[in-house]
């Protein structure tokens, strides 16, 4: 869309280790937050100054290291159950003398509560891994959370197929239902409020009521 392309040509290019990181994942074919989601999940952090952040889903630590960039004193603690992921977020992480402030953990998410438990409770949680199992991210991490926790999950319009399937495969359709499913208990959740903002590939931001 051109108000799309409008607003990306207004973001600021990546330099350095950042811009080096989009390209590796281009040529890898690893997803990575699109441009424009990134920098609004950035605000977020900016304005939220969460001192402690939860991600569920390192990839190669590119979003880990921009919440990282937008909030400098955080302290993040992040789960990657792809090995060759977890050492390439590894790599990149160290290489950007951040491991003091990004602990990466390596396993599934659905497994490791308890480890993450042991490192306190967090004001900001960023979904982004699995898109079928969003509901059992959120019912997992949710009461880890303090009073002010925010909760962030992407790819909830998920490259448009959740309001029209009929351009995808059999495998992205049913991703795409899944999500549907999770937007509508998400909104319908009485325990939050929930906006979806149709940012990137669709962004969620949920707060406890």
């Amino acid at each position: 869309m051109e108000q799309d392309a409008y607003v990306q040509s207004l973001l600021p290019p990546s330099t350095g280790q950042l811009a080096n990181m989009e390209v590796y994942a281009e040529e890898k074919n690893i997803p990575i937050m699109e441009p424009a989601g990134i920098h609004f999940l950035m605000q977020l952090i900016r304005m939220h100054k969460p001192e402690r952040i939860l991600e569920i889903g390192t990839a190669i630590g590119y979003s880990a290291l921009r919440m990282l960039e937008a909030s400098p004193e955080s302290n993040i603690v992040s789960i990657e159950r792809d090995e060759n992921r977890y050492r390439d977020a590894q790599h990149f992480i160290n290489k950007h003398g951040a491991e003091d402030r990004i602990k990466l953990l390596f396993g599934d998410a659905l497994e490791l509560k308890e480890e993450v438990k042991k490192e306190g409770s967090y004001d900001f949680l960023f979904i982004d891994a699995a898109k079928g199992k969003y509901e059992e991210f959120f019912h997992l991490y949710e009461p880890l959370l303090s009073e002010r926790g925010v909760i962030i999950s992407d790819n909830v319009l998920f490259k448009g197929y959740v309001v029209d399937e009929s351009q995808a495969d059999k495998r992205m359709a049913k991703i795409a239902r899944k999500i549907r499913r999770f937007n509508h208990w998400l909104i319908q959740n009485p325990d939050y409020h929930t906006t979806i903002v149709p940012i990137g590939d669709g962004v969620a931001i949920t707060i406890k009521k």
